[in-house]
């Protein structure tokens, strides 16, 4: 899976990457489908927002995720990524 980070009013650092890196490996073991994945961490104001878009098989998963720490705005990206992943994977299993 190829990734590409992007950052909007944010640095991207070595340990972001690593990061954003490590917890998307969680989603390639669900479903090794996933062809590249579209990262955008940005911030507006007080709020730390995280989004991605995943082109897999059979279509394309969004979302995006707020918080006040840029690393918990990644986890809940990643639960919620992980959830459209796997439901995405059971309507191919069922056709």
């Amino acid at each position: 899976m190829q990734i590409n980070l992007t950052g909007h009013h944010v640095e991207i650092t070595d340990s972001l990457r690593d990061y954003v890196n490590s917890k998307f490996s969680k989603l390639e073991r669900h479903f090794d489908h996933i062809t590249n994945a579209h990262v955008i961490l940005n911030v507006e104001k007080l709020q730390q927002i995280a989004e991605a878009k995943l082109n897999v098989s059979g279509g394309e998963v969004f979302a995006n995720s707020q918080h006040e720490d840029m690393y918990a705005a990644i986890d809940g990206l990643i639960d919620k990524l992980d959830r459209q992943i796997i439901k995405h994977k059971e309507k191919l299993k069922q056709k």
